[in-house]
């Protein structure tokens, strides 16, 4: 026996195959004693629609765009992995699922991004690593493709999620100058990348709060996220005439290559981190922990939610506070 069609529906109802497909797609459409019963007949048909169909018909895949990037070789642990699983998680509970794909460059990501929404492939696409000149919200607004954005650039006309890093920074400072440390340095990332900037603020701010930012200015080194760099920034900062008791670093990487030296060296250096990484735990590493799942869980909301579209000029961001797990490595005094 076949299976019931939306025709026999149709025809057990008294309504139009029209009318049983709002009721299925639309349901806003159709008065309450029809949708009713349409309802009935469905339940009494036992019809369950071909969601396949639907989809071709609503012009939707369910399915969000992800580029996925290499892990920097010299990284030690990459955030990409637990957003990427977040946001998997997350549109699952949506009932959509994520499409990766790989691209160059971001101008290069907008124009595979496009070619993916053209041909029905995906519905929206999850975009991150903003920058304040990114190329790629404005050009997915002017293609009209939906889109949420992990970060923001300062002038934002789409949906965004982001963690407050410089609150993240301002936390490690502050449980810094609790323990009695008096001149912290910071090692972050090259001027002009959003995150690091954002974090330097943090440390930078913090300071000049508690009196403390004239004595640590010859303090804040910035370079290649990667060990050696820690390591070698570290030696920098051990070498000066008036090195300082603590340092936050923008990442983990950096923090560990200054454990490193630290640990050669048998100094007395307490180290902050950022993104609490498994490396941290691993090295006992106090660290900033960002919540990856909730920015998964935001960003879904953010791209889906029915208070978001690409015609929407001025979306709500959400802005995601990070949290400090201290460990032994910012234990000393």
């Amino acid at each position: 026996m076949n299976p019931p069609t939306v025709e026999d529906v149709a025809r057990a109802a008294g309504v139009s195959r029209q009318t049983v497909s709002n009721v299925l797609n639309a349901p806003q459409r159709v008065r309450p004693e029809t949708r009713q019963r349409v309802e009935a007949a469905i339940e009494q048909l036992g019809y369950r629609p071909n969601r396949v169909a639907q989809s071709l018909r609503a012009a939707t895949s369910r399915m969000i765009g992800y580029r996925i990037e290499p892990m920097h070789p010299h990284a030690l642990g990459s955030m990409h992995d637990r957003l990427l699983h977040a946001l998997a998680e997350a549109g699952r509970a949506a009932d959509h699922h994520l499409l990766l794909f790989t691209a160059d460059d971001p101008d290069d990501e907008v124009t595979n991004v496009d070619a993916l929404h053209r041909a029905g492939a995906i519905d929206g696409v999850m975009i991150y690593g903003i920058q304040s000149d990114d190329p790629r919200p404005p050009a997915l607004r002017q293609l009209r493709i939906p889109f949420a954005a992990f970060g923001r650039t300062g002038a934002d006309a789409h949906a965004w999620v982001d963690i407050d890093n410089a609150a993240g920074t301002a936390a490690a400072v502050e449980h810094l100058v609790t323990r009695g440390h008096r001149r912290i340095a910071f090692l972050g990332y090259p001027e002009g990348v959003a995150v690091g900037d954002r974090r330097a603020e943090g440390w930078r701010t913090t300071l000049d709060k508690h009196g403390l930012l004239d004595g640590s200015r010859h303090l804040d080194l910035r370079g290649e996220d990667s060990l050696a760099n820690g390591a070698r920034l570290a030696e920098a900062l051990l070498e000066h005439p008036t090195p300082p008791t603590a340092v936050v670093a923008a990442t983990d990487t950096l923090a560990a290559g200054v454990l490193r030296t630290v640990r050669q060296r048998h100094a007395r250096l307490a180290v902050v981190g950022f993104d609490d990484t498994p490396t941290a735990g691993a090295l006992d590493l106090s660290s900033v922990r960002q919540p990856i799942e909730a920015v998964g869980h935001a960003m879904i909301r953010a791209l889906l939610g029915p208070a978001v579209s690409v015609a929407q000029d001025e979306p709500a961001g959400q802005l995601l506070a990070p949290e400090l797990i201290v460990r032994a490595s910012s234990a000393l005094h």
